[in-house]
């Protein structure tokens, strides 16, 4: 690749570094706020609600910058990499993003099920209880099955590995299994708005009654 300036041209090495990297920053600019605003946008259809669907992408935006975050500390103070590749945070906001929207829907679609029918409090410790398991199960299979890339000799998969090993356990572990639910506990059925998902013949008083209730298992029966 070659670089033309006051009539010379310049290629190598540095000239390819240089276009990538000025690419891969053009990218970020572009893509990450267009998938953000398509996701932000299925999920509005997918929920019927738009305060939900923000809280999931600051979520997964949190999610990012975090993995990100104790990434560039752990490469520049642990393992000593002289650099990063400046594909990697496109490529780890793509899994990430992609990842963390899953276990979103797979967590909030059920918890709007159990929301129509026992109220909006309770359908999230309902909802939690029963995706719970499966998401962190999931999500540590699939950090495992990303850390084995990081026995390739290879810095941009070794990379590459570590963000996205650490991002989806985080996802699973904190953001999708306690951050979430306990931010959509705390607002309440306000995060249906502007819809407000009721219960087939049930008042309105009774419902409110249901979203302030905190679900308790009697023991011995």
């Amino acid at each position: 690749m070659l670089k033309e300036s006051a009539g010379a041209l310049v290629g190598g090495v540095t000239a390819t570094a240089l276009d990538t990297n000025t690419t891969a920053q053009r990218d970020l600019v572009i893509i990450i706020p267009v998938v953000l605003g398509v996701i932000l946008f299925i999920l509005m259809l997918l929920l019927r609600s738009v305060v939900a669907p923000v809280l999931l992408v600051l979520s997964v935006v949190l999610s990012y910058a975090a993995a990100m975050g104790v990434s560039a500390l752990v490469f520049n103070n642990v393992l000593g990499f002289p650099g990063a590749d400046a594909t990697v945070p496109l490529f780890g906001f793509v899994f990430l993003v992609a990842l963390g929207v899953d276990y979103n829907i797979f967590l909030m679609s059920r918890v709007r099920e159990e929301s129509l029918q026992h109220g909006t409090r309770p359908g999230i410790l309902r909802g939690l209880g029963v995706t719970g398991g499966v998401i962190t199960s999931a999500g540590v299979v699939l950090a495992a099955t990303f850390a084995a890339l990081g026995v390739i000799p290879i810095m941009f998969l070794v990379q590459l590995a570590f963000i996205v090993a650490f991002g989806v356990l985080l996802d699973t572990v904190l953001v999708r299994s306690l951050l979430v639910p306990a931010l959509a506990y705390d607002i309440g059925p306000k995060i249906w708005w502007p819809g407000k998902p009721a219960r087939p013949g049930v008042s309105s008083e009774v419902r409110g009654a249901a979203d302030r209730e905190v679900a308790v298992v009697p023991s011995g029966r």
